[in-house]
This record gives structure tokens, C-alpha cells and sequence, in this order.
């Protein structure tokens, strides 16, 4: 008869998890060795020497799950403090055609400014129009760093020019949104298959044939909620699947975040925006070569270099009024 207890631990949570899959692998060999030991206790002499054994290897064990579990919780914590994927979403806004090759500008922007950190960039699903510019579109951004950098970017971004088809020379202004939505590893949104409506469809644009004869594209809807992903870059629909529904999984518990900040006042005091797609943040205006964010009421010049991909002196400014906030806090 075993007198100690094994520590109540999931084995498939360690072995789902990559930097867990040792412990797994070691307590899983463990747990057989306990068997074949046991099976030796029907001989009256050797009982106590194979609960002494047992003991040990359930020592071992205990020792294995703890160590597991302990490196989860520092993961969870350091995943919830500084996310290293996320999703971007740009849509276009009010302007037509203009909105929509802005948000196209923006888009490239941003994976400039993605390509001179050591992060990398991936397509989830773009609806261009015929003007060439983007009616929607999202990517996965990963890397040390890429939350707590953009996370400050979420919001409306408006710009005031001269579209090219403009005759008279008048000014326009259109607006895009933007979207920064982290991708947590592990979240403790469960989705429901009853809530689940799934739409496959050929993606469009380059990509060969495969992708453009194929089912290859993924949208999911959420009922409960309405909220709706659409996953394409993936050349076989069951990745697409996998990524939508992780996209999905992020973007209620996201959901689920801004709810309860809602019901906190004073958490607008301590941020430099709500993080709402809503709330107008920044103005580009070419006449002036200059843009300026809102919300913290500074300007830059030379438009054309931060659209080429020198955004960090603005999100630079950014974490710094932020850190001030909340030093004053």
C-alpha cells in the first residue's frame, strides 16, 4: 500500500507545453517504473523494500510536477505582462478609395518598422478593392518586445491630403483604424462547438495554384459575440483553422478585458489612451509634413520617413509619457 500521495497535476498540460515536455517525458517513465515495482510487493520479504522504492520515485515526481508547474506560472505571468505575438487589424474608414490606399501605407509602415527589430511578419487574411488599397487586413507580428512596443497604437489614424485623383487641389480627410490585439499562449477562453460557424472559400491573390483552386481559407464566427475571423495565409485550410480560432480565443478575451476595464473609471487616468479603435489618436497631414498624436499632444515632421519605417521615435515618445503617468500614479 502507497502511504504518499502524487501531487494532482495534468500530464497533458506538460506535454502540450515545449518547455514542459521533459518533466512529461520523466514522470510518465517514472509512473512506469512505480508499476513494475509494485508488482513486485506480493512476496511478503520484499514489501518493504518496494514501498521504499515507490516512495522514492513518488518523491521524484512531486519533484518533477512542482518544477512544471512553477515554470507555467512564470510563463503565464510573463505572457500577461508583455505578450511576444500579436495581431495587427487595419481597416479602412471613412474616405473610400483614399481611406483605403492609407491603410495600405500604414500597413507598410508598420512592417518596416517590423523588419528593423527582430521580429517577423506574416500575412493572416487582406481584402484589397480595386484601387489597390486594403479594405481590411491583419498580420501576426512576432518577437521580443512587439506588445509592449505597439501596443500604444490602437485607435483611429486620420490623414488630411490631396488624393491623387483629386482635379481642384482640395484637401481630403479619411480615416482608417487600427487594432492591436496580443496573442496569448495560454488563455482560459474556452470556445463552445455550438457557438462555432465555420465558412471555408478559395483565398485569393498570389500564392499558386494550390491555394487558388483549394478551400483553403477559414472564417470563423463567433455567436455569441458576432465577432468573425478569416484566416488565409496558411496553405491548408486545417492551419487556417488552428490560427483562426487562436485569433478568435484572444480577440474575446479581449473582449472580456475592455468590459471590465469599463467598469474602473479611474484606469483611464493611468494610460495614454483607452486602447478603444474608436478614440482618434493621430493625425497625418502632408501639407504640413506633420503628425501629431492627440493624445499626448506632440508633433513630428518628415511624413515620408516615418511611412518608410522610422516610427520609433513616436512610439519611443509614447512609452515615455506612459511611464510618466504612471510614476505620477
Amino acid at each position: 500500500m502507497i502511504h504518499m500521495k502524487i501531487i494532482e497535476h495534468n500530464i497533458e498540460q506538460f506535454k502540450d507545453n515545449q518547455s514542459t515536455l521533459f518533466f512529461a517525458s520523466q514522470i510518465i517513465d517514472l509512473k512506469k517504473q512505480i508499476i513494475e515495482t509494485q508488482s513486485l510487493s506480493s512476496h511478503p520479504e520484499m514489501a518493504e523494500m518496494v514501498q521504499g522504492e515507490v516512495d522514492t520515485l513518488i518523491i521524484q515526481i512531486n519533484a518533477y510536477v512542482t518544477q512544471a508547474q512553477d515554470l507555467i506560472k512564470k510563463e503565464e505571468v510573463s505572457d500577461k505582462e508583455s505578450p511576444r505575438e500579436i495581431i495587427l487589424e487595419i481597416r479602412a474608414g471613412a474616405g473610400g478609395d483614399e481611406a483605403s490606399l492609407f491603410a495600405r501605407e500604414i500597413a507598410e509602415m508598420y512592417q518596416r518598422y517590423a523588419e528593423t527589430q527582430p521580429w517577423s511578419w506574416s500575412v493572416v487574411d487582406i481584402s484589397e478593392n480595386d484601387a489597390n488599397g486594403y479594405k481590411e487586413a491583419s498580420f501576426e507580428i512576432r518577437g521580443e518586445g512587439v506588445y509592449e512596443h505597439l501596443q500604444w497604437e490602437t485607435g483611429v489614424h486620420r490623414v488630411q491630403r490631396i488624393p491623387a485623383t483629386e482635379k481642384q487641389g482640395r484637401i481630403h480627410t479619411s480615416t482608417i483604424s487600427v487594432a492591436i490585439l496580443p496573442l496569448f499562449k495560454r488563455t482560459k477562453i474556452v470556445l463552445n462547438d455550438a457557438d462555432l460557424e465555420f465558412e471555408t472559400s478559395r483565398s485569393g491573390g498570389a500564392g499558386g495554384q494550390n491555394v487558388n483552386k483549394v478551400e483553403t481559407a477559414v472564417r470563423v464566427i463567433h455567436k455569441p459575440t458576432g465577432l468573425d475571423v478569416r484566416s488565409t495565409a496558411q496553405r491548408s485550410q486545417i492551419k487556417n483553422r488552428e490560427n483562426a480560432l487562436s485569433i478568435l480565443k484572444s480577440k474575446i478575451q479581449q473582449l472580456k478585458d475592455e468590459e471590465e476595464r469599463s467598469q474602473y473609471a479611474d484606469v483611464r487616468k493611468k494610460q495614454i489612451g483607452t486602447g478603444d479603435r474608436s478614440e482618434k489618436i493621430r493625425t497625418y497631414n502632408y501639407p504640413q509634413d506633420r503628425i501629431t498624436d492627440h493624445r499626448i499632444k506632440e508633433s513630428w515632421s518628415n511624413i515620408p520617413g516615418i511611412l518608410s519605417g522610422d516610427l520609433g521615435r513616436i512610439l519611443k515618445e509614447l512609452q515615455i509619457k506612459q511611464k510618466e503617468i504612471e510614476t505620477l500614479e
